[in-house]
């Protein structure tokens, strides 16, 4: 059970976008609270393979799918310490990282696009666009976080379904310029695309590859690269015509 509960562990760190050196630490710790002192890890966005040494055998674990939910990984990080200090219990620890992975930390839909539509209009001004087309930046990005969750929803495709949400943050503010109620169509769509952005995924990228993670930092930049691809195609699709 030490051997699936430091992998549960691991998935559910990566699949909620924690850093490859913090999942392996995460993993390796908990292995050495039970007497697995040969412990070794190795962690890519798509697998984890986990060694706990002899007489074991090795495991390996696929990641199917990778989001950002800081709070899943914050609740998997206090499972660690809390089995590090002997407050948890193997198998209590276990049970609470089903009840994590069960468990929707999410905010609620309507909360995000709302949160999604607010950093649009403030990105906007940052962006030093004009207070009178945070309006359309507002609704812009609530638009896009739509799109982006149904379509990806449909298809289970990210790249695509962040290309559909910016074409539809394009067309929103090319709506509302043309209908004069927007003035700066760029600033508008700046700010509106905002919320697409890979931030974290980048960050992540180059963390990885500051700590020697060089497969996982290459291969989350490249994910980061083709999100901004996705992102800007969509964009320069309707700015085209």
């Amino acid at each position: 059970m030490a051997i699936d509960c430091c992998l549960l562990a691991g998935r559910l760190m990566m699949e909620a976008g924690a850093e490859t050196y913090r999942v392996e630490d995460t993993m390796e710790r908990m292995a050495r609270t039970q007497e697995l002192s040969a412990v070794e890890s190795f962690v890519t966005p798509t697998g984890i393979i986990l060694s706990p040494g002899s007489p074991y055998h090795t495991k390996l674990i696929r990641i199917r799918s990778r989001s950002t939910d800081l709070e899943k990984v914050a609740l998997v990080n206090g499972v660690s310490r809390k089995l590090s200090t002997n407050e948890y219990t193997l198998e209590e620890a276990y049970g609470r990282l089903l009840e994590i992975e069960r468990a929707n930390v999410m905010f609620p839909l309507w909360l995000q696009i709302l949160a999604a539509s607010i950093a649009s209009a403030c990105f906007l001004v940052l962006y030093e666009g004009i207070w009178s087309d945070m309006p359309a930046a507002f609704i812009a990005g609530g638009v896009g976080l739509i799109f982006v969750t149904i379509v990806h929803e449909l298809t289970k495709v990210k790249f695509f379904a962040e290309f559909i949400a910016a074409l539809s943050v394009a067309l929103v503010a090319y709506i509302f310029v043309h209908l004069n109620f927007g003035t700066d169509l760029d600033k508008i769509i700046i700010g509106g695309v905002m919320p697409l952005v890979p931030g974290l995924l980048i960050t992540n990228a180059v963390r990885d590859l500051m700590a020697g993670h060089f497969m996982s930092g290459l291969s989350k930049g490249a994910e980061a690269f083709l999100t901004a691809f996705a992102i800007g195609a969509g964009v320069a699709l309707v700015l085209s015509f």
